[in-house]
């Protein structure tokens, strides 16, 4: 079952046993404040610089980055993928975990298990992990594997949706205990 239609059938759960079980709505890209997203895969080539876009294209007020354990350059279908979305990574390098190493995050996204067992520690982070499967992973042609990263696109799309409400979450909470 795909993950929207989860939600939705949790909302429709929800909202059958008593309205006040109704699921809010997602925040507004404008409600959530300064922070900072750390998404981490293996090779920084396709997941996590995916991930980095599209919530930086959503949100551009919060710091998003991305690194892998073992990077490699940027899969041309990131590329094209992205572009559909409206965003260009074109002179996108990947960059080593290593070199973000000590610095704070609010969240730290892990995308594969290989870099869940590996991942450091950072600062203040809350750790997410989203088991997402490697688009290039298949070894096919740029043309056979393109399916595989609309999909990876899609599935992460969605899923920022659903980070959009824990990004405004804290802060909204914190806003309405300051109104008290």
């Amino acid at each position: 079952m795909e993950l929207s239609s989860c939600a939705d059938a949790l909302a429709a759960a929800g909202t059958a046993l008593h309205p006040g079980l109704r699921m809010a709505v997602a925040p507004a890209p404008s409600s959530i404040g300064a922070c900072r997203v750390l998404f981490l895969c293996t090779g920084n080539s396709a997941r996590s610089p995916i991930a980095e876009a599209l919530l930086q294209q959503r949100v551009p007020a919060i710091e998003v980055a991305s690194a892998g354990s073992h990077p490699k350059p940027l899969h041309p279908n990131t590329v094209r993928v992205l572009r559909g979305y409206g965003i260009d990574l074109t002179g996108r390098k990947p960059q080593h975990v290593d070199a973000l190493a000590n610095q704070p995050f609010d969240f730290v996204i892990t995308l594969c298990d290989r870099i869940r067992e590996i991942c450091p520690e950072f600062p203040g982070g809350q750790q997410v992990h989203w088991s997402i499967p490697d688009p290039a992973a298949s070894g096919g042609s740029d043309r056979d594997t393109y399916p595989e990263f609309e999909a990876t696109a899609a599935e992460l799309d969605t899923r920022i949706g659903y980070l959009l409400g824990m990004l405004a979450g804290p802060r909204q909470s914190q806003s309405l205990q300051e109104a008290k």
